[in-house]
């Protein structure tokens, strides 16, 4: 049986890691770099870093944070945050990311899926949707999810695949930092839409939240950060705890 991920998500601004809610009210929980070899250390699996202002402010991820992470680090991390086109992913793959994720840009633009994909392979093209409930669908949003689009989760995350998407990060923009859970059904049911894998994102607040997702939700990773950040959680006794629920990880 494959392993689950367990994949702390550093959000960046200027450099520097940040947490709020709904990604506003944000604070400063420490260096993007440091805090990335620190969660290495204790075992996670992958990492996520995504430039949260990149989109809004109108600029590109910053390549040299992803090179002093790549020197710092030996676990795969995927970054994110104002890439627009097949170039913008060029400079940070060669910059040493793993994998590149594409929200806004994708929305606006889906060939940059096609064109993504067929330069590099689908491997390294993560989708990341940021969904809210909206009259009882999940409608995508874009820009930190500050702005609704006319795409449904479903069929976004089901065209985002077809085009090339090797996994779909999906954020549920309600339960984001409210550590209350993840939306469960929702995750269980876009596994069964989707033959890639699918990294479920906004709402952990505790061991079970992630044992849930990762089970109920068939999700095949969970991605989190406040409980990293705040210490709350430790990776090795998550992972411990989960082998215990007989969840496949790597130990």
């Amino acid at each position: 049986m494959v392993a689950k991920r367990i994949i702390p998500c550093l959000d960046v601004k200027d450099g520097r890691t940040v947490k709020g809610v709904n990604f506003v009210g944000l604070r400063d929980v420490g260096d993007a770099v440091a805090l990335g070899a620190q969660y290495a250390a204790q075992g996670a699996d992958e990492l996520v870093y995504l430039d949260i202002s990149a989109t809004i402010e109108g600029r590109g991820t910053f390549c040299s944070l992803v090179s002093r992470v790549a020197e710092n680090i030996n676990i795969p991390f995927t970054v994110g945050g104002g890439i627009s086109c097949s170039d913008d992913a060029a400079r940070l793959l060669d910059a040493g990311a793993d994998k590149i994720s594409v929200n806004s840009a994708a929305i606006r633009n889906p060939q940059i899926i096609d064109d993504i994909a067929s330069r590099y392979g689908s491997q390294f093209v993560v989708v990341a949707i940021d969904a809210r409930q909206v009259e009882g669908q999940w409608r995508a949003t874009t820009h930190g999810g500050t702005r609704p689009s006319n795409r449904e989760l479903f069929s976004w995350a089901r065209e985002a695949q077809e085009r090339g998407a090797g996994e779909i990060l999906f954020t549920s923009m309600d339960h984001d930092g409210t550590r209350g859970g993840y939306p469960c059904d929702t995750f269980a049911a876009l596994a069964d839409h989707l033959s890639i894998p699918i990294i479920a994102s906004g709402g952990a607040g505790c061991v079970q939240h992630i044992a849930d997702v990762l089970s109920l939700g068939k999700a095949d990773a969970a991605l989190a950060a406040s409980i990293f950040h705040l210490g709350e959680i430790l990776i090795p006794d998550l992972k411990q705890e989960l082998n215990k629920l007989n969840i496949p990880v790597r130990l």
